[in-house]
């Protein structure tokens, strides 16, 4: 099973038929990708589940009715245990960002960091997840794959919010402040913490 957010609904990729209560069921092969996204913007429905027998073939074919973005991102903590988070669209979220041509998904997630935030001597630990949503561009939709890092960093110096990303704020955060960014975050930051960061 998959979540893909779209303006904090998701769209569930799954191979197992439920009664529909509070969502609705799709065929995932022949789903109008468009229309389901129009019905969760309209509120017309809280949840799409898109139903496919193989649950090994989920994600692939969500993926051929989409443009695909790549990026990678950190939770990053310093030598206090602080989480790095950065503020963007009045929102509190983690720094990432799409992989630039002839860089790896661990490079790209390490200078996004770098870049958004100002901190410096930052090292991936571990791979934590993979996280997805849809965003617009363009009158676009695509499909951003998000591959998420555990990092950390013995950095003490200033930090410097990327403007030019609409990023307004960039903050260390202790685990009561984390909680409470957290209640104005994004469902996929949500879903980091949730799986045991």
């Amino acid at each position: 099973m998959y979540k893909v957010f779209v303006n904090e609904k998701p769209i569930v990729l799954t191979n197992t038929i439920t009664k529909e209560t509070d969502f609705k069921l799709f065929l995932l092969e022949s789903a109008d990708i468009y229309e389901v996204i129009r019905q969760l913007q309209k509120n017309k429905i809280a949840e799409a589940r898109l139903y496919h027998p193989n649950k090994h073939l989920l994600l692939d074919l969500f993926k051929e009715k989409l443009p695909v973005v790549i990026a990678g991102g950190g939770l990053v903590k310093n030598s206090k245990g602080e989480v790095l988070f950065i503020r963007r669209n009045d929102k509190w979220d983690l720094p990432k960002g799409k992989i630039e041509k002839g860089e790896s998904v661990e490079e790209a997630a390490v200078r996004e960091v770098e870049e958004e935030t100002g901190v410096e001597n930052v090292a991936i630990d571990h791979q934590l997840m993979d996280t997805y949503h849809l965003f617009r561009r363009n009158g676009i939709y695509k499909l951003k794959l998000t591959h998420w890092y555990a990092m950390n960093t013995d950095y003490i110096g200033p930090t410097t919010p990327q403007l030019d990303e609409d990023i307004t704020e960039v903050a260390w955060k202790n685990d009561v402040q984390t909680k409470e960014a957290l209640t104005d975050s994004y469902e996929n930051i949500k879903l980091l913490f949730e799986n045991g960061v």
